[in-house]
C-alpha cells in the first residue's frame, strides 16, 4: 500500500467475485466456461477470482481457454467450449476481442449467457458483436446511467447537457475521484498532505455517483457494483450488487 494513493474504483478481484455471484445467484448457473485474454493482467485477474468464487459457490468450471489481444478467429476454442455445454461463458476482456468472440459464439448457436467485466463498456461493442448477438449478455460495471439514485440522475442530466451523450464509467470515476478528494480536504480543514491522507483513509459512506463509498485498510474502494445487460444492442440497467 502506498500511503498517498487511494482508489475511487473497486479492484479487479472484487469485480471477478461479483461476476461469479451474479452468475450463480441471478442466472442460476451451475457450469461455467472461462475464455480469457492471456496478454492482459486485468483479464487474468478477473478470471482467477471468478473461478475461485464460482467454485466456492458450488459451481463447476467445465472449460478454460485463452486468447491474445488482436486475435480475430476464436472458433477453435469456442467449438471446444460449446462441447462442454456451459450455462455461462465468462469473458473478462476488452470490447474489441469480446465483440468478435460473442459474434462468433452466437453464429455457432452458443446461446448460453455470456458475462464479462468493465472492459466491455464501449459504444463500439454492438457494432463489433452485432445487436442480436449481444442479447443474454451481461457485464459488471462501476455504474449505470439508468440507475435510479439521485446522484446518478443529476450527473447524467448535467453530462448530457454538456457533452450530448451519456457518460461512460471512466467519466464518472474521474468525477468521483475529484469529489472524494475535495471532501477529504474539507474534512481535514487543510491541504496538508498528511492530514488529507488521514481524512481520505477515514472515508465512510461517501455519496459518490458510483455508489456509497468507503475506503478499506489498503485504500481500495468498497462499494456496490452495477450489472449491465445488453438488450437489442442497448445497455440496460439490470441490478446492483452490494459488497
Amino acid at each position: 500500500m502506498k500511503p498517498y494513493t487511494f482508489r475511487a474504483c473497486f479492484i479487479d478481484p472484487f469485480q471477478g467475485d461479483i461476476g461469479a455471484r451474479f452468475a450463480t445467484d441471478t442466472l442460476l448457473a451451475k457450469k461455467a466456461a472461462i475464455y480469457v485474454d492471456n496478454s492482459s493482467e486485468y483479464a487474468k485477474g478477473l478470471a482467477a477470482h471468478f473461478k475461485q468464487s464460482f467454485s466456492k459457490r458450488d459451481g463447476k468450471i467445465v472449460a478454460e481457454y485463452s486468447y491474445a489481444q488482436k486475435e480475430t478467429n476464436f472458433q477453435v476454442a469456442l467449438t471446444k467450449i460449446k462441447a462442454t455445454q456451459p450455462d455461462v461463458l465468462y469473458v473478462p476482456g476488452y470490447y474489441e476481442e469480446v465483440g468478435r468472440i460473442i459474434k462468433q459464439a452466437r453464429a455457432m448457436d452458443m446461446n448460453c449467457a455470456i458475462v464479462g467485466g468493465d472492459g466491455w463498456d464501449s459504444p463500439k461493442l454492438p457494432e463489433i458483436a452485432s445487436v442480436r448477438a449481444l442479447n443474454n449478455t451481461y457485464f459488471t460495471n462501476h455504474f449505470s446511467p439508468d440507475a435510479e439514485s439521485p446522484e446518478v440522475k443529476a450527473f447524467v442530466v448535467n453530462y448530457l447537457k454538456e457533452y450530448k451523450q451519456k457518460p461512460l464509467a471512466c467519466a464518472v470515476l474521474g468525477y468521483d475521484s475529484v469529489k472524494l478528494l475535495a471532501d477529504a480536504i474539507n474534512r481535514a480543514g487543510s491541504v496538508d498532505k498528511q492530514k488529507v491522507a488521514e481524512a481520505l483513509a477515514a472515508t465512510k459512506n461517501f455519496k459518490a455517483v458510483t455508489g456509497a463509498l468507503a475506503l478499506d485498510k489498503n485504500h481500495d474502494a468498497v462499494k456496490s457494483v452495477a450489472i449491465i445487460e445488453y438488450k437489442d444492442g442497448r445497455q440496460v440497467y439490470k441490478t446492483t450488487i452490494e459488497p
